[in-house]
């Protein structure tokens, strides 16, 4: 965990309380490469979203907030109001620079180009910093197609390596769920409102799970095609309920099976005129009501006399 200097009592704005690896905090070797928090483009959906590189660079670290109404934090003499909690966690930055690859490809139609001519964003600049990053160049291949003019590597984005590698994506996350026992069944099949059956955790649901979790990262149309490559059958929606079971968003009341269940809004709106009245009240209501005071003057304050 991140610590901070003692500071005079009081909150302060520049201060945060993360979790992280030693790697994303470790002290800058050379003395101006601070680690850099920085937003960049969400690789999934194209969103500002908060990242770290660690010292000189070289690595990045996807940053989570976890957050409550009523937090806060004591550092050292001072109160933190802003109670929100960073998980800092690697990132491999392939992910992100697929995003352009993915672009450049609609935009230029397939051709070849330096990286750092495809990896530009006038909106996000320190996306530059993401080829800078250790092992990029020697990863880059498992997404793209190269061509190597003179001493200068042009590439453009290949589809079907793309899917090889998050193949194995998804198999590393397979793995790592089954090692540490975490089940995923019931977590799978909850959005086809399976009830009242015992789901045990088969293959094919690690594998759904898994796809779920590296999908956060890429576009929805690759996801898709991934699903396909994975030889994954899209799960089914749920069954439509049978009509009488069925509550009907309208002005209309829905009739019940049980009296206890007729409840719904229109029972709180005011009855019409024309309903039907008891005999009671029609009695009163034939009752001659002149020089009748109304019920509400012996509930106000008597008038204060005059002396």
């Amino acid at each position: 965990m991140q610590g901070a200097r003692q500071r005079p009592a009081g909150p302060h704005p520049g201060l945060r309380v993360l979790i992280a690896p030693e790697a994303a905090i470790e002290p800058p070797k050379p003395p101006d490469s601070e680690p850099l928090f920085t937003k960049l483009r969400n690789p999934g959906t194209g969103e500002a979203t908060l990242y770290l590189f660690n010292s000189g660079a070289q690595q990045l670290f996807e940053v989570k907030v976890f957050h409550e109404e009523y937090r806060s934090w004591f550092i050292g003499e001072t109160v933190q109001q802003d109670g929100r909690l960073l998980f800092v966690t690697p990132m491999d930055p392939l992910f992100l620079i697929l995003y352009y690859l993915i672009k450049a490809d609609k935009e230029q139609q397939g051709k070849f180009q330096p990286l750092d001519q495809v990896v530009l964003d006038s909106d996000y600049p320190n996306c530059s910093l993401l080829l800078g990053c250790a092992d990029v160049k020697q990863y880059i291949h498992h997404v793209t197609e190269e061509k190597e003019i003179g001493s200068q590597k042009f590439h453009k984005y290949s589809q079907e390596k793309t899917l090889k590698w998050l193949k194995k994506k998804v198999m590393q996350t397979v793995k790592a769920l089954k090692s540490n026992n975490i089940s995923v069944g019931e977590r799978v099949h909850a959005p086809t409102f399976i009830s009242n059956k015992l789901i045990t955790d088969t293959d094919e649901d690690y594998m759904r799970y898994a796809h779920g979790l590296v999908s956060d990262y890429i576009p929805e149309d690759l996801s898709k095609e991934l699903l396909k490559y994975l030889g994954l059958p899209e799960l089914k929606s749920p069954a439509q309920e049978p009509p009488l079971k069925k509550r009907k968003l309208s002005d209309i009341p829905v009739e019940a099976e049980e009296d206890y269940t007729k409840f719904n809004s229109n029972d709180l709106k005011p009855k019409k005129a024309n309903s039907k009245m008891s005999a009671a009240q029609k009695a009163l209501a034939k009752v001659d009501k002149t020089g009748m005071k109304s019920i509400s003057t012996f509930f106000s304050s008597k008038p204060t006399a005059k002396k």
